[in-house]
C-alpha cells in the first residue's frame, strides 16, 4: 500500500559539531519543515531521549479512537476533536541526522544512546567511513547513511529526510487499517489508486487519515482548514443514490450519483450528526481501472480543529520562541 493511511508533519533533529556546516543547513532545508540543530551530542540524546513518552501518548490517543469506534462512536468527529487537542503532534522529531566523525563521540555511539526513540536515522559520513556506515545499514542501526563528499549533498540529503518524513509509521498504519474492510483493502493495493490518492494529497493538504467507515480521507490543509475526500467503488454508487432517496434529494441528483458524475456528503453528514447540510461533488475516478470514484468537500469544522491553527501558524510560534530564546 504506497497511500500512507496516517500522515502529519514531524520535527527534524541534525546533530554536527561543525557550527558552519549546521549554518549552510539552515540556510538550504525547506522552510516548511521544522528543524532542529545541535552541535553536542549530549544534548541531541537527552532531547530525543525526552521523546517517547510524548510518542506513546500519541498512538494511545488513536488507538483509543478505534476503540470508541468499535464502541459505536463515529470516527470523524473524534479525529477533528484529536486534532484539535493535540497541539504539540507536529513537535514529535520524526528523523534524526547525526554526523559520524566527532570528537566526543562518534554518529553510531550517539544513536546507540538513543532509548526507544521510534524515529527514522541518518548518518553523515565521510569517504573513510563508508564501510561503517553499510555495516550498520546492514545491521538496521540506521535507515540511510550519505557520504558528505556526495555532489549536490544537500539536494541528496532534502531528498532522502522528505523520503523518510513520508514513510508511515507501522505502528500509525496498523492502528488505521482496522477501519478498512478487504475491499477497500484491495482498492488501495492497487499502484495506481495510491499513485492518485498521493498526488491529490500532497495538493490538499500536510496532514490525513484515510478512514474504512466513512470510505474516505480525512485532512488538513497548512492553514488548519479541514476537508473531506469522499471515495466510493463504482458498485456502491447505486447504494449512495438510494441513501440520497432517503434523505430527499431531487431525482437528478440521484441519477447523477448512480451514473457516477457526483458524489454526496450524506454518510459524512451522518458521521456528524447532520450538523452539515447535504451537498453533492463533482465526481473524479482514481486509478487506471476507474473503479474507484472520489469527491471533495469542505468541512465547517471549529477554528480549533487545526490545533494551533494549522502547521504554518505552528511552525510561525515555533521561530517566535527561538527567537525569544
Amino acid at each position: 500500500m504506497n497511500f500512507p493511511l496516517f500522515h502529519r508533519p514531524g520535527s527534524v533533529v541534525f546533530l554536527d559539531d561543525d557550527p558552519d556546516y549546521l549554518e549552510m543547513l539552515a540556510l538550504v532545508l525547506p522552510r516548511h519543515w521544522h528543524v532542529r540543530l545541535f552541535l553536542h551530542p549530549e544534548d541531541c540524546i537527552a532531547h530525543l531521549n525526552r521523546e517517547p513518552p510524548f510518542w506513546e501518548a500519541d498512538a494511545w490517543a488513536q488507538q483509543e479512537i478505534i476503540q470508541h469506534w468499535h464502541a459505536g462512536r463515529p470516527l470523524v468527529p473524534q479525529i477533528l476533536d484529536y486534532w484539535s487537542r493535540s497541539t504539540e503532534r507536529y513537535a514529535l522529531t520524526r528523523v534524526c541526522v547525526f554526523d559520524y566523525s566527532m570528537p566526543a563521540m562518534d554518529g553510531l555511539q550517539a544513536l546507540s544512546r538513543l532509548q526507544d526513540w521510534p524515529g527514522s536515522r541518518v548518518l553523515l559520513t565521510g569517504q573513510a567511513d563508508e564501510q561503517i556506515a553499510v555495516q550498520a545499514f546492514n545491521r538496521r542501526l540506521i535507515d540511510q547513511f550519505i557520504a558528505k563528499q556526495t555532489p549536490e549533498i544537500s539536494r541528496r540529503l532534502i531528498g532522502a529526510v522528505e523520503q523518510l518524513l513520508s514513510t508511515p509509521h507501522p505502528r500509525h498504519a496498523q492502528t488505521w487499517r482496522a477501519t478498512l474492510s478487504p475491499t477497500q483493502n484491495t482498492w488501495l493495493r492497487e499502484p495506481s489508486v495510491g499513485r492518485d490518492l498521493l498526488a491529490f494529497a500532497g495538493k490538499h493538504w500536510v496532514e490525513h487519515v484515510l478512514l474504512g467507515a466513512p470510505f474516505g480521507v480525512l485532512g488538513l490543509d497548512a492553514s488548519g482548514r479541514a476537508s473531506w475526500l469522499q471515495l466510493e467503488g463504482r458498485e456502491g454508487l447505486q447504494a449512495q443514490a438510494e441513501l440520497a432517496e432517503v434523505e430527499g434529494l431531487p431525482a437528478a441528483d440521484r441519477t447523477a450519483i448512480r451514473e457516477g458524475r457526483q458524489l454526496s456528503n450524506l454518510e459524512l453528514r451522518q458521521a456528524l450528526g447532520k450538523v452539515v447540510a447535504p451537498q453533492l461533488a463533482p465526481s473524479f475516478t482514481l486509478g487506471e481501472q476507474r473503479a474507484l470514484h472520489g469527491a471533495l468537500f469542505e468541512i465547517e469544522s471549529p477554528p480549533a480543529a487545526g490545533g494551533t491553527g494549522g502547521y504554518t501558524r505552528w511552525l510561525a510560534r515555533q521561530e517566535r520562541r527561538r527567537v525569544l530564546g
